[in-house]
């Protein structure tokens, strides 16, 4: 099977992207990036692409949002989320919204390649229930979510002061992204 032959790459932390995009052009894939949504658009306008890897979280923007809009734009355009910090809520809301596949950073080149090509006899599931941390974040993740990203209201919803949400969030950010 041959490579695919452009790939857009959108995430807010230009390092990464530049650490990604040399490792897969290294692979033969070419690549072109993105750190916004609106670059990723105008990539889009420019370029047909086969695949997109897509990073959750953009420096405020929610890479979920983007989601349908690259798909209108580019119907059969493969995308890939990736994110610091994953959670269940997230992973099937992504699904829901079209991507192929949820991937958690750090991540190789091989694994995000893999990514797209699952093989049948490798299970992504990990042995290990999740932690009373974990389940939290996925607990805050979904009520987040239904809230459409509202801090505020998801602070209600949860009966959690916002500044502590706040905290929260910030927190696994920085331990992840």
């Amino acid at each position: 099977m041959s490579k695919p032959r452009d790939w857009l790459l959108v995430d807010d932390d230009v390092a990464f992207l530049q650490v990604l995009q040399r490792s897969l052009n290294r692979q033969g894939i070419r690549t072109t990036t993105a750190n916004t949504g609106e670059q990723a658009l105008d990539a889009l306008a420019e370029t047909e692409f086969e695949r997109c890897v897509l990073d959750l979280n953009l420096a405020g923007e929610s890479g979920l949002q983007l989601l349908p809009e690259l798909l209108v734009r580019q119907p059969d355009l493969e995308v890939l989320v990736l994110t610091g910090y994953g959670s269940i809520a997230t992973a099937v809301e992504a699904m829901r919204r079209g991507a192929i596949n949820y991937l958690c950073k750090p991540i190789t080149a091989s694994q995000l390649i893999g990514g797209f090509e699952p093989v049948a006899d490798e299970p992504n599931l990990r042995m290990a229930p999740p932690s009373v941390e974990e389940m939290e974040w996925e607990h805050i993740q979904r009520v987040l979510n239904e809230n459409d990203g509202n801090v505020s209201a998801t602070a209600r919803a949860l009966n959690m002061h916002r500044r502590t949400l706040q905290r929260k969030l910030q927190k696994h950010s920085r331990w992840r992204d």
